[in-house]
């Protein structure tokens, strides 16, 4: 007897559309239980943080009480991780960090455990601590990617690029356009020295669009490098072309290997009204132009913009050199990053004695 599946007939008409719809069904189904799960771990570390607070506060139990309790859950539950000294030492500081039960049931609890780690190991306060969870939650990174985010300092990037937004862009879109920009750009990931130059760098940006992409942050989609505009029979050529999607918009990006010059945003300016005659469409908003240059006087960069009737930005990137030794050794390597947008670096690391 064969012990081959035996030869199916064709699917009926609609089979596979059911099918799909089935896979759909059962993959979301499987994530709201992973979910669910998570979100009661992360509940019971909170609480057993609390209670371990709450006796040493006011019983004047010692340190070593962590000791024995571990010892003693370890015993009750011998299939069950997490209850190591060191883990039970982080959810007395979880709890503590966080007193507000309500932010823990509804914010907090979406995130996993080592997420949670990596807010209390890498950040300060509590006010940095709530920005990068509810950028973490809103973008789903995974702990990699919200560890080099951390590292990278997001949060005093964000908005940090000098723009003619508000005299440009109606609210509440000109407070949206600024948040989407950072200053400075890190582009560490491209192993570049800051003697590259700009060709080199474009290309290497693209090869790596997906680490470029993450860097921008999200709502940006990757249109082209070099993109052709033929303006009365001359062609020019658009360094790096974006759309944003919460915008609505083309984002033009111009990268120049040197210091900021005012007559830089001449000829950006030219390419936006390109771009607004010959692709945007009557659903889109206006265009707006990011220069990326090596340097900038932020002073002059202001006054060349002041004149501008076009929605445009400067900004500096940065280059390998230009990161300190201490974080170019722990930042996640491209390959790291790409596993982690592709979802096969999803594993957390065991439970750590």
């Amino acid at each position: 007897m064969s012990g081959k599946p035996p030869k199916l007939s064709a699917p009926p008409e609609g089979y596979a559309d059911w099918l799909a719809e089935l896979k759909t069904r059962i993959h979301t189904a499987q994530q709201r239980a992973a979910l669910a799960v998570n979100r009661e771990l992360v509940l019971l570390y909170w609480q057993i943080g609390r209670d371990i607070l709450t006796r040493q506060a006011e019983q004047g139990w010692g340190a070593k009480v962590i000791e024995r309790l571990s010892q003693d859950l370890r015993a009750a539950f011998p299939q069950m991780q997490g209850f190591s000294p060191r883990n039970l030492k982080y959810m007395r500081a979880f709890a503590e960090a966080w007193p507000d039960e309500p932010f823990v049931q509804g914010v907090l609890a979406q995130l996993p455990w080592y997420h949670q780690l990596a807010l209390l190991d890498k950040l300060p306060g509590p006010e940095t601590r709530r920005w990068y969870a509810a950028k973490a939650i809103e973008h789903n990174w995974s702990r990699n990617v919200l560890v080099m985010q951390i590292e990278t300092r997001l949060l005093e990037r964000s908005g940090q690029a000098v723009t003619n937004f508000p005299a440009t862009l109606p609210k509440p879109q000109s407070d949206l356009a600024r948040e989407s920009l950072k200053d400075p750009y890190r582009f560490d990931f491209l192993g570049l020295t800051d003697e590259a130059q700009e060709r080199a760098i474009e290309g290497a940006l693209t090869r790596h669009v997906t680490e470029f992409l993450l860097e921008l942050g999200a709502g940006f989609a990757f249109v082209g490098r070099q993109v052709l505009l033929d303006v009365g029979g001359d062609e020019f050529f658009i360094d790096l072309l974006f759309y944003q999607l919460k915008l609505r918009c083309y984002v033009v990006v111009e990268l120049k290997a040197g210091k900021f010059k005012p007559e830089h945003l001449g000829q950006l300016g030219f390419y936006l009204t390109a771009v607004d005659r010959q692709l945007k469409s009557e659903h889109d908003n206006p265009t707006i132009g990011l220069l990326l240059c090596k340097s900038k006087n932020k002073i002059v960069a202001e006054y060349a913009l002041g004149d501008k009737s076009q929605p445009m930005g400067v900004a500096e990137f940065k280059l390998l050199e230009s990161l300190p030794a201490e974080l170019q050794t722990s930042l996640p390597s491209i390959e790291q990053i790409e596993r982690e947008l592709a979802g096969s670096g999803a594993d957390e690391e065991g439970d750590e004695e």
